[in-house]
């Protein structure tokens, strides 16, 4: 694999100053992940509970996300990731106050995840969609998502590594205040940006109904984006009762402690960002939708196995497989989707997809607490896994006719270039 390829993105200095402050800030975001779930279980004991706050942390995604991805083809990204992030501190800030003092409780862990949630409602599509005014040229577009991806994940896989550790050793507030102090690195980041000036103004005076309206009926009636965020919406509930469930399997399944729940998390996290590094390695987008169908089917297949084990040695490498799953296939649907997404359209269907991974994430927590409290965490799983696979082969009888719809976009694009005749 060649390292030029899989890092062509950050020739382009507003991405690499991105990626650098992004990828320090997401390390204190998955720490503080890690933390919150940790003390909630620790205090109430209930897998009900640590599903209700995974539900609360992303439910306003789910309900936010459209009116986010108006804003994000209405306004300038820049501007409004600063707000976001600037937000997304503050809620940091206030957890670790409330830790200190002794004075927290789960309805403010709750309260705050539905803070948090309507904050990364907006972020994550304007962040998105902001991928795009970053990269001066547009055939680095996939290698600069697959990277984003790269970059969460090894985040993913250094943060709750460090968080178990920090945890076991000063409690979760550390993480927490770690998380509140990353964020300079991204602020940072953003102030130092050089951008073209915002050419969407004109869209202002659209009635915001209108545009969120057109959006809709242009993402659902175009039969590749429907599609992809399907099947992204079934692997998207599955995975969030996975993590929902992660403490649960590290302290009852596994008989461990926090170290046992940030070693299950950062396998996964690996899996992730092998994924992500092989997908960076890409030199095109060709051949995309196969790959969302087989890596689908193999992010079932992994949590049907992990299911199945009750030795943390064993849990560990299987989590790795379907993290390695999981990730490629959410990450090729997002490149498909900005590659074959007309421009002025981009911000409403990136929310959409934050939607599918994001917003149905918290009903996968939700249910799953629910279901786990009846029928068990292993069979929860179990059954979670068979509806990946499921979906994934409807999703391969329909690849057929979605190449012949995407087909006609690469064409037009430039991207399959047709035989001269």
């Amino acid at each position: 694999m060649n390292i030029k390829t899989v890092f062509r993105a950050l020739r382009h200095k507003n991405y690499r100053l991105f990626f650098a402050g992004q990828s320090i800030s997401l390390i204190g975001t998955w720490m503080q992940q890690i933390a919150v779930s940790w003390l909630v279980y620790r205090m109430t004991n209930s897998a009900f509970l640590l599903g209700l706050v995974g539900f609360s942390s992303q439910i306003s995604t789910f309900l936010l996300a459209p009116l986010a991805g108006v804003i994000a083809d209405r306004h300038h990204r820049h501007r409004l990731l600063l707000i976001t992030q600037s937000l997304a501190m503050l809620q940091a800030i206030v957890l670790y106050v409330l830790y200190v003092t002794h004075t927290i409780t789960v309805w403010h862990i709750l309260l705050l995840s539905l803070f948090l949630g309507a904050v990364n409602a907006f972020d994550i599509p304007v962040r998105q969609a902001f991928t795009v005014d970053m990269i001066n040229d547009r055939d680095d577009l996939s290698n600069a998502i697959a990277l984003n991806s790269s970059m969460v994940n090894a985040a993913r896989l250094i943060g709750p590594s460090i968080g178990g550790i920090l945890i076991a050793l000063f409690g979760e507030g550390t993480c927490f205040l770690i998380n509140a102090l990353s964020y300079i690195a991204v602020l940072f980041s953003l102030v130092m940006m050089t951008l073209p000036r915002w050419e969407h103004a004109s869209r202002h005076n659209q009635p915001v109904m209108l545009q969120l309206r057109e959006g809709f009926f242009y993402a659902f009636n175009f039969m590749p984006i429907r599609t992809i965020l399907i099947l992204l919406s079934v692997i998207s509930m599955v995975s969030g009762g996975v993590q929902a469930l992660m403490p649960v399997f590290a302290r009852d399944i596994f008989h461990g402690g926090s170290r046992a729940l940030g070693l299950l998390m950062a396998a996964s996290g690996l899996g992730a960002l092998i994924g992500a590094i092989y997908l960076a390695g890409r030199r095109n987008v060709l051949g995309l939708s196969k790959v969302i169908a087989w890596t689908a089917a193999l992010f079932g297949a992994g949590i049907i196995i992990f299911s199945c084990t009750s030795v943390l040695m064993i849990a560990a490498p299987i989590l790795l497989i379907a993290g390695f799953g999981m990730m490629v296939q959410m990450a090729s649907s997002n490149i498909i989707l900005q590659t074959v997404v007309e421009e002025d359209k981009r911000g409403r269907v990136m929310s959409f997809y934050t939607m599918a991974f994001m917003g149905l994430s918290p009903f996968g927590s939700l249910f799953s607490g629910v279901l786990a409290a009846r029928i068990g965490v292993n069979n929860t799983l179990l059954w979670g896994g068979f509806f990946c696979i499921i979906a994934a082969i409807v999703f391969a009888l329909q690849r057929p006719k979605l190449r012949s719809f995407i087909r006609v976009v690469y064409i037009e694009k430039g991207i399959i270039v047709e035989p001269l005749h």
